[in-house]
C-alpha cells in the first residue's frame, strides 16, 4: 500500500498572514511547550562594572561532552542579555527541589536578583549560587542570534557539585518537582 501526500495549496490556513514563520494558532505553540517540564537552571555573570546579573534557564543542554559544551538560549531583549552579549565567562548553576526559592529570585524582579545571603564571588568574581546541585563556570565560545533570540555555547572549565537533591523542573508555568500532583 502506497502513502500519498495531499496537494499543498500556495496558501497554508496554519501560518499567519502576518509571517509566515508564526503559526495562526501561537497559543496551541505556547500551551504544548508549557506541558513540556525542563529542568531548571540559573546563568549568572558579571556586566563591564562588576555587577552580577542572572536568570532561570530552562533551555539548558549538553552540547558535547570533549570538549565539554552547553548551550543555552535567552531573548535579546532580556535584561541580562547586553552582559551577556559582552562578557566572555558564565556560570551555569543546576537547580534542585531545595533551590525553588532561589529560582523564584532569579526568574523576578532583576533589581532584587542578588540581594540576600544566597550567592558568593566564585572563580573570577563572577555570582556563584550556594547551595546548588552542581555548578560550572565556562567560556562563552560562540553566540548565535536566531530572530529575537540568541544561542549561547559555553566551553565548560571547572565547576563542583553539591549535596544529591530531586530535580527542579518547570512545568505549566510553576516550579514543580518529580511526583508533585499537577
Amino acid at each position: 500500500m502506497s502513502e500519498t501526500t495531499p496537494p499543498q495549496d500556495s496558501h497554508d490556513d496554519r501560518t499567519s498572514a502576518t509571517s509566515p514563520a508564526t503559526p495562526a494558532d501561537l497559543e496551541a505553540f505556547k500551551q504544548a511547550f508549557r506541558r513540556h517540564a525542563a529542568g531548571v537552571a540559573v546563568v549568572t555573570a558579571l556586566t563591564p562594572d562588576g555587577t552580577p546579573v542572572g536568570f532561570t534557564a530552562t533551555s539548558l543542554a549538553s552540547l558535547s561532552a570533549v570538549p565539554p559544551l552547553a548551550t543555552f538560549n535567552i531573548a535579546r531583549s532580556a535584561s541580562s542579555w547586553p552582559a551577556l552579549a559582552e562578557t566572555d565567562r558564565v556560570v551555569i548553576h543546576m537547580m534542585g527541589s531545595r533551590n525553588r526559592d532561589v529560582a523564584q529570585i532569579m526568574s523576578g524582579d532583576n533589581a532584587v536578583r542578588f540581594d540576600g545571603e544566597h550567592w558568593e564571588a566564585g572563580p573570577h568574581g563572577l555570582p556563584v549560587l550556594k547551595g546548588v546541585t552542581s555548578w560550572m563556570v565556562g567560556r562563552i565560545v560562540e553566540r548565535l542570534q536566531v530572530h529575537n533570540n540568541a544561542v549561547v555555547v559555553v566551553q565548560i572549565e571547572q565547576g563542583a557539585l553539591g549535596d544529591e537533591d530531586e530535580a527542579l523542573l518547570y512545568h505549566e508555568r510553576s516550579y514543580r518537582t518529580p511526583g508533585d500532583p499537577v
